[in-house]
């Protein structure tokens, strides 16, 4: 696969929403595991997909409930198993959104702005029902898709009609009856259906280009941290105290400054704060160290300290 940054869509944040996950399947393919449980880069499946509509109104999952890493409402289709169509429908009923962001719980590689993409290019076009991702193969990916819900509401509601229940039906007997626009991302569509995808999936974000952020990403599921911070900050900061202090100092510093803020009972503000008092502390001490050093060599001369005058 190709590296992969996503990008956020210029413009307004994006309209209200409801997110429909849908993670009840068989998982033929995969011999019938639990497929939304599997872990890539140490977390769920699913929890990476929740993490990426994470700002929708309300999310709801259709499977049977499971610790998830952020709160959900759950609900199931009648009778268990019955297909997509009929999760969805299930899933729709529990939302009030006019547009509902709808996934599938077995995507690594989605992204927080990748969803925003998907609303800014449906609300960009307000003659379409929806907008969805098109793989590397050029393939519509209807479970990585922006819909208005009146739309979907209406298109069940028919097929329901003529088939007399939604049990078994493909998604294309739905998305083929919609006026629907494509964003072309060949990673965010990436699926994990085969155990071959979810190796190929593991070993790309352990690539240097990704592993940290992942790493990061995985941390704050782990510890229950909603909270964006700047990276460089407090890599700058570890090795100042590192270079300037002792090779311990690093980690130390850092868990100091993200305790300092927490008692702050502040944001990425608090912690930008305590990591530039943190920084000049560390730089203080390292000219301290470097003047004690200078004093202390044999043809120390005179005023050329490093904290001279």
């Amino acid at each position: 696969m190709t590296a992969y940054e996503p990008t956020p869509p210029p413009g307004a944040a994006p309209a209200a929403y409801d997110a429909v996950v849908l993670a009840g399947g068989a998982a033929r393919r995969l011999g019938g595991v639990d497929k939304p449980g599997l872990r890539v880069g140490g977390r769920a499946l699913l929890d990476r997909v929740l993490g990426a509509c994470a700002d929708a109104r309300a999310t709801v999952v259709v499977a049977d409930p499971r610790p998830t890493a952020r709160p959900v409402r759950w609900a199931r289709e009648e009778p268990p198993g019955g297909g997509p169509l009929a999760a969805l429908d299930a899933g729709l009923r529990h939302t009030t959104a006019d547009t509902v962001v709808v996934l599938s719980a077995d995507l690594p590689f989605l992204h927080e702005a990748t969803v925003h993409t998907l609303l800014a290019t449906l609300g960009a076009a307000p003659d379409a029902a929806g907008a969805l991702l098109t793989d590397a193969d050029g393939r519509d990916q209807p479970l990585v898709a922006a819909y208005r819900a009146a739309a979907l509401r209406s298109e069940l509601a028919a097929l329901t009609e003529e088939h007399g229940a939604l049990t078994g039906l493909p998604l294309r007997r739905l998305t083929g009856a919609l006026d629907l626009t494509r964003v072309p991302d060949p990673v965010a569509s990436f699926d994990c259906d085969t155990w071959d995808d979810l190796a190929t999936a593991r070993a790309r974000i352990r690539e240097h280009g990704h592993v940290l952020d992942e790493w990061i990403s995985a941390a704050k599921d782990e510890l229950g941290i909603d909270l964006d911070v700047d990276i460089k900050v407090l890599l700058d900061l570890a090795r100042d105290a590192a270079h300037g202090v002792a090779r311990p100092a690093a980690p130390l510093t850092t868990f100091l400054v993200g305790y300092a803020a927490g008692r702050a009972q502040g944001g990425p503000e608090a912690v930008a704060e305590a990591s530039r008092k943190a920084a000049a502390l560390a730089q203080r001490w390292a000219d301290e160290t470097a003047a004690a050093q200078a004093d202390a060599a044999p043809d120390a001369t005179p005023g050329t300290r490093p904290d001279a005058g």
